[in-house]
């Protein structure tokens, strides 16, 4: 069954429209400066739970390749 009329994508209000970079401003969220901004210490326990990511992360894009 087809309509009628053609389904059109909803209009947001420009009042309710923020950019991102005002977005990122408010949050106080800043360029990313240097790789170090990236660094999280201590993101793994310890090296076993790094390692069992790591396969995890290999098995899942293996998978994928598939």
């Amino acid at each position: 069954m087809t309509s009628s009329s053609a389904e059109q994508t909803p209009r947001w209000s420009t009042a309710e429209h923020v950019p991102a970079e005002e977005m990122a401003r408010r949050q106080g969220i800043r360029p990313i400066a240097t790789i170090d901004d990236l660094a999280r210490p201590h993101l793994f326990e310890s090296d076993e739970e790094l390692d069992d990511f790591l396969a995890d992360l290999h098995a899942s894009r293996r998978a994928g390749a598939a």
